[in-house]
């Protein structure tokens, strides 16, 4: 039998995504998928939509978030699968962060609109109620306004770290992250760590501090990995006893990326259940996993 058809990172409207919980994951089923991680930025305000749709499809739901860290001015995002969604330490720090993208994205907007005809309002309607506020609708309301194509060519314009406009977000380190992930019974995997704009996003000795403070594996098969930055995960992979991914990070129309166009191995999906205590996958009817 073929391995299962496993894409565990995908966005939905409570982050910046473009369909809300439930309808990416009738999409994913759609698609085809035997299982899809729901994983929006640092909030878990979509599972109990997204689990309830499950529970009516063929397909397994692994619940997680996308937590936002942070070395330096480099962003380096930590996946957080089968997490306790009430654990306290988690939520705190996720709230914090969501707080701290709020303020950023309006000092953000009130330094391009004085440029530009873009203002906070523009900005709301494209976000969902009590979505994560951030860059991708501040680029949504761009390309309302007519002022940039599409979303990807708003990061290579307007909101490009070198426009002027742009400024970092305040975060955890990878370090802190992976930990309240562990401690929250989650298990933390980095996300597209080679991406093409930024270069491996931890060098070998953050790698290592971080595999001392339980993390579980590198998402290696992403469209934004560069080829030489793949060979070198899979080095450090099996070096340091890593699991490696595959996903799409999906975000529906709001990037070109599409469901299962990267996929995870079972024999990673089954590591990931495994090591999990904080909460576990949702099985519709007649899925083949877990």
């Amino acid at each position: 039998m073929p391995d299962p058809f496993i894409d565990l990172h995908a966005h939905s409207s409570v982050s910046d995504g473009t369909e809300p919980p439930a309808d990416l994951v009738r999409a994913a089923a759609a698609a085809g998928l035997d299982a899809v991680a729901l994983t929006d930025h640092d909030t878990t305000a979509g599972w109990a939509d997204a689990a309830d749709a499950a529970r009516e499809l063929p397909l397994t739901l692994v619940p997680g978030l996308e937590l936002s860290t942070r070395v330096g001015y480099r962003s380096v995002h930590v996946l957080g699968y089968l997490v306790d969604p009430d654990d306290a330490a988690l939520s705190a720090e996720t709230e914090r962060i969501r707080d701290g993208r709020l303020s950023r994205a309006h000092r953000m907007v009130d330094r391009i609109g004085e440029d530009h005809p873009i203002t906070w309002r523009d900005v709301l309607a494209q976000a969902s109620p009590g979505a994560t506020i951030g860059r991708p609708h501040i680029a949504d309301a761009l390309v309302a306004r007519g002022l940039e194509p599409d979303r990807s060519a708003a990061f290579r314009g307007i909101l490009h770290p070198a426009s002027g406009y742009y400024e970092p977000h305040d975060a955890p380190t990878p370090l802190r992250g992976v930990e309240l992930i562990r401690a929250a019974g989650g298990v933390p995997v980095i996300a597209h760590p080679a991406a093409t704009s930024r270069g491996i996003v931890i060098d070998e000795a953050g790698l290592r501090e971080l595999v001392d403070a339980g993390l579980g594996g590198l998402e290696v098969d992403h469209r934004e990995n560069l080829a030489h930055g793949k060979r070198t995960l899979l080095e450090w992979a099996d070096r340091y006893g890593l699991f490696v991914t595959g996903s799409s990070d999906y975000h529906g129309t709001g990037k070109p990326n599409r469901l299962g166009e990267h996929r995870t191995s079972r024999r990673a999906f089954d590591e990931i259940v495994s090591q999990a205590t904080g909460s576990a996958p949702v099985v519709g009817p007649g899925s083949r996993l877990p």
